[in-house]
C-alpha cells in the first residue's frame, strides 16, 4: 500500500463564504484574504496504490469549463491533474478506480472532459471505475436550489453514460484497506475514505474538514446545508481522530497537505500539521 499526495493547482473562494459565522478577525489569522475577501484553496486529490488497483480520490475541478465560469474563481499554481500524477509515474490509462467523496465541481470536474469532437463529454480514466453513492447521486442529480451552481451535470451524467459508474453499498468496508464513513451536514452522503497503512490510517476528510483553520468546531462553512449536523459530525469525528491518532489528509488546505489533532481543556486542537510523507515515515 502506498500513498502520493495529487496536486491539480489552487483556487479562491470568499473568506467568509469559507467559514460562515465566525468574523474575519479570527479567521484571516490561518487564511489570510486578498483585498477582495478571497482566500486561496486548495484542490488536493490522494492516490492509493492497493495490490493491482490504483485508486484516485477526488480530481479537481478540471479544464473543461469557459472563461466566465473561470474567471469566478481565479485559479492558479503550476500543478495539474496530469502533471502531478506523470511526477509519480502514473497515467490517466492506469487509475482503475475514480472514488469522488461527492459531486461538486472542484472535486469531480477533472475526472470529465470534452470529447475530440467538441460535441459532448467523456470520461478521462478510460479504464476506471467511477465511485458513487445511491443517496449522493441521487442529491447531485436533482439538486436544490442552494446547491445547483455546485452540481454541474457536465461533470456528472458523463460517467454514467459511459457505463463506469458504480455505486458504493453504503458505509463500512469499501476494500481489505479502506473503509468509508458518510457525512451529511455538508452535503447528503459525501464520503469519507478511512484507509490504512502501515499500522496508521488516514483519512481522506474532504469539505468536512477543509483545513487547519477549521478544526475549532464553531468554524463551519457557509456552503454547508446543514450545518448543526456538520457540527455534531465534526466533533464525533475529530474525537475519534484524536483517540485513534489519524493521519488527516487535508483537501483544500493551501498550505499543510496533512494534520494531526488532540484533545485539550478547549476541545480538539492542531496537534501536528505537514507533509503526508512525514506522517508516513
Amino acid at each position: 500500500m502506498n500513498l502520493h499526495v495529487i496536486d491539480t493547482g489552487f483556487f479562491k473562494l470568499d473568506g467568509g463564504a469559507m467559514f460562515g459565522v465566525v468574523p474575519k478577525t479570527l479567521w484571516q489569522k490561518t487564511n489570510p484574504s486578498d483585498e477582495n475577501n478571497m482566500c486561496n484553496w486548495a484542490m488536493r486529490c490522494l492516490l492509493v496504490e492497493d495490490g493491482k488497483r490504483l485508486m484516485l480520490i477526488d480530481n479537481g475541478i478540471g479544464d473543461k469549463q469557459d472563461a466566465k465560469f473561470f474567471s469566478h474563481y481565479y485559479l492558479s499554481g503550476n500543478d495539474t491533474l496530469k502533471s502531478s500524477l506523470h511526477s509519480k509515474d502514473f497515467d490517466f490509462n492506469d487509475i482503475t478506480d475514480m472514488f469522488l467523496s461527492h459531486l461538486h465541481f472542484d472535486h469531480c470536474g477533472g475526472g470529465i472532459k470534452q470529447n475530440k469532437s467538441g460535441t459532448g463529454f467523456e470520461t478521462v480514466f478510460p479504464n476506471a471505475t467511477y465511485w458513487s453513492n445511491a443517496e449522493h447521486w441521487l442529491w447531485a442529480t436533482q439538486p436544490n436550489k442552494r446547491e445547483k451552481a455546485s452540481f454541474l451535470k457536465e461533470n456528472i451524467l458523463p460517467m454514467q453514460e459511459s457505463g463506469q459508474l458504480k455505486m458504493v453499498e453504503g458505509e463500512g468496508r469499501f476494500s481489505d484497506n479502506i473503509d468509508i464513513a458518510y457525512m451529511r451536514g455538508h452535503t447528503d452522503a459525501m464520503m469519507i475514505p478511512k484507509i490504512k497503512v502501515n499500522g496508521k490510517t488516514v483519512c481522506f476528510v474532504a469539505d468536512l474538514l477543509p483545513s487547519v483553520g477549521h478544526i475549532p468546531l464553531p468554524y463551519v462553512m457557509g456552503y454547508d446545508t446543514r450545518p448543526l449536523i456538520t457540527l455534531d459530525e465534526k466533533e464525533k469525528f475529530l474525537n475519534e481522530a484524536a483517540t485513534n491518532g489519524y493521519i488527516l489528509l487535508l483537501e483544500h488546505d493551501s498550505v499543510n497537505e496533512c494534520c494531526t489533532v488532540e484533545l485539550t481543556e478547549r476541545g480538539v486542537r492542531l496537534k501536528q500539521a505537514g507533509k503526508l510523507t512525514d506522517f508516513l515515515a
